[in-house]
């Protein structure tokens, strides 16, 4: 293939040395990751190991401080970047206890996250297009649409409604902490769903973090890492997934005790 028709290579993201405090404790003790376009990384480990603070703390919540290293997407730093700049620039944040919003409705929530991400409106007619079909492909009814942002949702609509975020904004990279949590088997399987649709793009890269493997059943990753004390202790394929179903996170939490 020539360089005049070679396909570019998709957006990275790349997390060095990165240490977070929060309240003066430290909990990220020096996390290196590389997450490349077409990857799906799973971040497994114990409660408390430090696993949401590193979703959090690449999203910029004002309630974790950084003490060192450095996240870059694309090349640029995405510490130096507010939480809006940071979406604009391609990275997505799905939260495990995702916020209610009062007053404002779903499908007009969306349409400003769109527009907030592309720098420009979109066209109400396409949007509302995409929103339909979006909807329809996790399942949604049409009449979630004019509801306020999980206010009162299930565990599995505030989900649902999660995925249909990242389906809309395409984003660069994923970074999705506990998606499965609080899910039964169907609503499970719907949210995998919209995961895999979103990865088989191929240019975009997904961080997965997950305490339990069983949506590992459903969205397979290319590489498993396990936190423990603050930083990535192991590293392997799909395989050590299948080892911390059968052996826990024992040995590793006694290892950084």
């Amino acid at each position: 293939m020539s360089d005049s028709t070679r396909i570019p290579a998709g957006s990275t993201l790349e997390i060095r040395d990165l240490k977070v405090s929060v309240a003066d404790k430290e909990i990220l003790r020096g996390v290196n990751l590389t997450v490349r376009a077409g990857e799906t990384h799973a971040i497994m480990g114990p409660n408390g190991s430090g696993k949401s603070t590193l979703a959090y703390a690449i999203a910029g919540h004002p309630k974790y401080t950084i003490t060192g290293g450095q996240v870059l997407l694309d090349g640029a730093d995405l510490l130096e970047m507010s939480v809006d700049e940071r979406a604009r620039a391609g990275l997505f944040l799905a939260m495990q206890y995702p916020v209610e919003v009062p007053g404002v409705s779903v499908s007009n929530f969306l349409r400003s996250a769109v527009t907030a991400a592309r720098g420009e409106a979109p066209k109400l007619r396409q949007f509302s297009k995409d929103l339909k079909a979006g909807m329809d492909a996790l399942s949604i009814d049409s009449a979630f649409a004019q509801r306020n942002v999980n206010e009162g949702f299930s565990g599995g609509e505030k989900k649902r409604h999660e995925i249909l975020q990242l389906e809309l904004l395409k984003p660069k990279i994923a970074v999705l902490d506990e998606t499965d949590s609080g899910l039964d088997v169907d609503a499970l399987r719907v949210v995998s769903e919209g995961i895999n649709r979103f990865r088989a793009g191929g240019d975009t890269g997904v961080l997965l973090i997950t305490h339990y493997t069983r949506i590992l059943r459903y969205v397979k990753p290319d590489f498993v890492h396990v936190f423990a004390g603050g930083r990535i202790v192991e590293q392997g394929g799909p395989e050590l997934a299948e080892k911390l179903e059968a052996e826990g996170y024992e040995a590793y939490t006694k290892a950084t005790a």
